[in-house]
């Protein structure tokens, strides 16, 4: 039995201070949106979960320099399908885990902090992985592997796998890496060597790039986030 043509993008829920005067990161829009509009038109149902069904939008990805003019009206208004869906972001317990054939982490700088810890997205997500399904994250959302464990093995799901993410350089040049020390939490590389995977680096820092092993499927940037979700489509189309 193929699995059900339904997607779940989960969403940090975390929130901190990161650009100058304090400004936050939180969920980056488009990392959310793009996989949102990939799914809708490859004819998946597609919802929106948080580990406390709360979010925050990052302030960075607010900016004219990374949200469209059509993406930001999309934002902005509160009766389209997307932003409905995120102003009503599901909680773990109210997500029916059978129902979903791809889950897909987005991002933002803020999964750094929430992901490592959010038990209910990640069982969730091992329980999808066990069943068959496609699991996928951009950027920063590969923060959430670690702790989703393969029942088969007892190690995570990106055990012996290889992944992307962001870069650990990007955040040197970006000069943030000294915020994420001070979470306590390691870079996206830290991550997935820890967690028994081998880390691919996209050919450069800000490329479209995303890598398929098998069920996981990862993409490196924000500019990614399309085509990751498209290839998590077609890794679905696989099954």
């Amino acid at each position: 039995m193929s699995p059900p043509r339904k997607a779940l993008i989960a969403v940090t829920s975390a929130h901190a201070p990161l650009y100058p005067g304090g400004k936050e990161t939180g969920l980056f829009i488009t990392e959310a949106l793009h996989p949102f509009d990939v799914f809708k038109k490859a004819g998946f149902e597609v919802d929106l979960v948080s580990e406390t069904g709360s979010y925050q939008p990052d302030w960075l990805s607010q900016q004219k320099d990374w949200l469209k003019e059509d993406e930001g009206k999309v934002w902005e208004d509160h009766s389209s399908e997307f932003r409905s869906k995120l102003d009503k972001l599901l909680k773990p317990a109210e997500v029916k885990r059978e129902e979903y054939g791809i889950l897909f982490a987005s991002s933002g700088r803020a999964s750094l902090i929430d992901y490592p810890d959010a038990k209910g997205l990640q069982a969730i997500a091992a329980e999808m992985y066990s069943r068959g399904d496609i699991i996928s994250a951009v950027c920063h959302g590969g923060a959430i592997f670690p702790g989703i464990i393969d029942k088969s093995t007892g190690k995570s799901i990106i055990a012996g796998k290889e992944v992307t993410g962001f870069t650990t350089q990007g955040e040197i040049e970006e000069g943030v890496l000294d915020s994420i020390k001070s979470w306590n939490r390691p870079t996206i590389e830290a991550a997935a060597g820890s967690a028994g995977a081998r880390y691919i680096a996209p050919p450069t820092l800000w490329a479209a790039f995303a890598h398929t092993d098998g069920r996981i499927v990862t993409g490196a940037n924000p500019a990614s986030a399309q085509n990751t979700a498209e290839a998590a489509v077609k890794a679905f189309e696989a099954l």
